[in-house]
C-alpha cells in the first residue's frame, strides 16, 4: 500500500502542474485575443480499424491551423506525452483497467487507514499526574502532533509518520475517498455514499439503445447544437444559473442522444464545467439535464470532492496546497514503512526460543 501511495503523491504533485509542466506548451499558446485556448480533439478509430497514431489533436479555433498532435499517454512519442504518461500513472499504473481496479482498492484501504491511523495517535486510557489528577485528553494527545526533531533516528521517524498523518488528517481523508469516487465509482461510491445522500440520475438511463444507431445525428449538428443550447438557457433562467462558457458538444449513437456541456455558476470545478443538457439526436427535444451542485446532495459533495481531488477550485493557492500534500504522502508512507520494519524487527529479536521439553 505505501508503494502504491508513493506513486500516487509523486504523480499527483506534478498533475497539480500539468498545463505547466506538459512539454507541448507551444501548441497551447495562441496569438491574441485569448492565449490559452487552443481546441482539443480527441479521435477514435472506427470498430475493426487499425489504431490511430495521434488521438489528440490541437487546433487554433481562429485560423483552423493544426498545431500539433499525439498519441495520448503513449510514451514512446517522447517528452511530448510525458505529462499524459504522468496522468496514466497515477489513475492507473498505465495499466488501464486492471490498474484503474488495484488504486481504486487502494484508495478504499486508504480511506480505513485514515480513521485506523488517527485513532492509533490517541493517548492511552487517562493516567493521574504527580497530584493525583487527571489529564486532559487534549493535554496527552498534544504530543502526537509535535515533531522531536533534535531527537534524532526513529524517535523523529516516527514523530514525523504520526504528525504528517494528523496536520492534513482531513484533506488526507478528502483525497482518499475521491480516489475511490474517480476509480471504483459504480463498484463502491455510489451505493455507499447513497445510503446517505441522494443523487441525479443519468438521463439516458431511461433511454432505450438502438441496435443500429446512426453514425451521424439525424437532425444535424448544427441544428442539435442550436437545440441544446436554446434547452441550456432556458434552465439556467429557471434556475437562475449564469452560463459562462461552451465546452463541449457530444453525441452518442446508441442513445440516439446529443449532449451539451457547459460552465455555468453551478459549477465549482475552475478547470471545466460539469453542466450538461441532453437533447434527441432526432427531434431536438429534451431529454433531460446534469447540474454539479444545487440539485442533488450526493452530486453536490462528490461535485466537491472530485474537484478538490484535482486540484480544481481555490486557485493557486489550493494548488500549492495540494502539491504539498502530495509531499506529505510520500513522507507518510515511507516513514511508515521505516517504523513497521523497525517493530517488525524489535518483534523478532524479542521472540521467546522455545526449548527441548518445554511448550
Amino acid at each position: 500500500m505505501a508503494g502504491f501511495l508513493i506513486i500516487a503523491g509523486l504523480t499527483g504533485a506534478l498533475l497539480v502542474w500539468y498545463y505547466e509542466l506538459d512539454a507541448n506548451v507551444h501548441w497551447m499558446m495562441l496569438a491574441p485575443p485569448d492565449a490559452h485556448s487552443p481546441v482539443r480533439f480527441f479521435l477514435s478509430a472506427k470498430p475493426g480499424a487499425p489504431a490511430l497514431p495521434i488521438d489528440e489533436v490541437f487546433v487554433n479555433p481562429y485560423t483552423g491551423q493544426i498545431l500539433g498532435g499525439r498519441l495520448w499517454g503513449d510514451l514512446s512519442q517522447g517528452v511530448s506525452n510525458l505529462m499524459p504518461f504522468v496522468y496514466r500513472l497515477h489513475h492507473s499504473l498505465a495499466l488501464g483497467t486492471i490498474g484503474t481496479w488495484i488504486f481504486g482498492l487502494i484508495a478504499l484501504l486508504w480511506t480505513l487507514d485514515c480513521f485506523v491511523g488517527a485513532w492509533l495517535t490517541f493517548p492511552p486510557p487517562r493516567r493521574r499526574d504527580a497530584r493525583h489528577r487527571p489529564r486532559r485528553f487534549w493535554t496527552r494527545w498534544a504530543k502526537a502532533w509535535r515533531i522531536r526533531w533534535r531527537a534524532g533516528g526513529h524517535k523523529r521517524t516516527f514523530d514525523l509518520h504520526r504528525a504528517s498523518g494528523l496536520w492534513p488528517w482531513a484533506l488526507l481523508l478528502v483525497f482518499a475517498w475521491s480516489g475511490v469516487a474517480l476509480t471504483l465509482y459504480d463498484q463502491v461510491y455510489r451505493p455507499t455514499t447513497g445510503l446517505f445522500l441522494s443523487f441525479q440520475e443519468d438521463p439516458l438511463d431511461t433511454v432505450p439503445t438502438r441496435a443500429n444507431p446512426s453514425p451521424q445525428p439525424p437532425i444535424g449538428w448544427e441544428p442539435g447544437y442550436h437545440a441544446a443550447r436554446q434547452h441550456l438557457e432556458a434552465l439556467a433562467q429557471d434556475r437562475d444559473l449564469t452560463i459562462h462558457a461552451l465546452e463541449r458538444f457530444a453525441y452518442t449513437p446508441h442513445k440516439n442522444a446529443l449532449k451539451l456541456m457547459a460552465r455555468t455558476s453551478s459549477d465549482v470545478n475552475e478547470r471545466f464545467g460539469e453542466t450538461w443538457v441532453y437533447v434527441d439526436a432526432t427531434d431536438g427535444a429534451l431529454l433531460g439535464h446534469y447540474l454539479p451542485t444545487g440539485e442533488a446532495a450526493g452530486n453536490t459533495v462528490t461535485t466537491w470532492l472530485t474537484s478538490l481531488h484535482i486540484a480544481a477550485v481555490g486557485g493557486v493557492g489550493y494548488r500549492v496546497v495540494a502539491t504539498v500534500l502530495g509531499v506529505a504522502v510520500i513522507v507518510l508512507s515511507a516513514t511508515g514503512v521505516v517504523v513497521w520494519w523497525r517493530k517488525r524487527g524489535t518483534a523478532r529479536a524479542t521472540k521467546p526460543i522455545s526449548r527441548p521439553g518445554k511448550q
